[in-house]
């Protein structure tokens, strides 16, 4: 099998954060008593992954580079690469094509926590896979407000929409991906949708559309730490309650 290579999507303005974000990088804000970067880095480590690419603003990435280093204190590779402007979440495979490579890829967004449900045996057994795509599936009771999958028995996913009026199921995409190397081309091959980015449903689709998707459940709890103010203090009361906190880069480096 071959490398897994890893991107933590931690760019954008944080809009739904205001005021909190007006002089601090969203990702770099307190999730109870660790910065919110932590949590994405910590998932990417229980997957097995140890080369990482930090993507971010250009302002914003000395700040990165100061909390985390180049990773050799984790036992990892940390680098960093500069989002000018964001364009769509599928830009970091653009941005990120040198980096990733001949090898396959997972893609987190640097504000998606996840924790528990035997969390690194789902994320190491996607990542043996070496050909095609996994989305991580959560079950919400609003679909409506989320990209949407609809799957059948054998685990391969059939569609994957966007917000749908009428949803397929209520399991919502996470902000977490595997890919194998097509997405570089892929990604590489997309049009700007009507809001003018480069949507991960596009990437997500054309994978759908080759059978070539394949979904795990997350069992246990994901948040979505950028969503909104209540959304953050939600979140960070979940990690404080249940010991999420402790899932940290150093305990990830030991764990795997």
């Amino acid at each position: 099998m071959g490398t897994r290579k890893g991107i933590i999507l931690a760019g954008g303005a944080g809009t739904r954060l205001y005021p909190l974000t007006f002089g601090a990088s969203k990702q770099l804000l307190p999730v109870y008593d660790k910065p919110m970067v932590y949590y994405p880095l910590s998932t990417l480590m229980l997957a097995g992954i140890r080369d990482i690419l930090i993507v971010s603003t250009p302002q914003d990435l000395p700040r990165f580079q100061a909390l985390l280093g180049d990773g050799t204190q984790l036992g990892i590779c940390l680098r960093y690469a500069a989002q000018p402007r964001p364009e769509g979440l599928a830009q970091a495979f653009i941005i990120g094509r040198e980096f990733v490579g001949r090898d396959a890829s997972a893609l987190i967004l640097g504000d998606n926590i996840f924790y528990g449900g035997g969390l690194r045996v789902t994320l190491q057994a996607a990542s043996r896979h070496e050909r095609g795509a996994t989305v991580f599936a959560y079950y919400v009771s609003d679909p409506q407000r989320y990209g949407v999958v609809e799957f059948d028995a054998q685990g391969h996913a059939l569609s994957i929409v966007e917000k749908p009026k009428a949803p397929k199921s209520h399991y919502a995409v996470t902000g977490l991906y595997f890919y194998d190397n097509r997405v570089l081309d892929i990604a590489a091959a997309l049009r700007p949708s009507a809001r003018g980015e480069l949507e991960i449903t596009d990437v997500n689709n054309a994978y759908v559309d080759r059978g070539l998707m394949e979904y795990d459940v997350i069992d246990g709890f994901w948040g979505d730490a950028g969503e909104s103010i209540d959304v953050y203090y939600s979140v960070i009361d979940y990690v404080r309650q249940n010991g999420a906190n402790k899932a940290a880069p150093q305990a990830s480096a030991v764990a795997v």
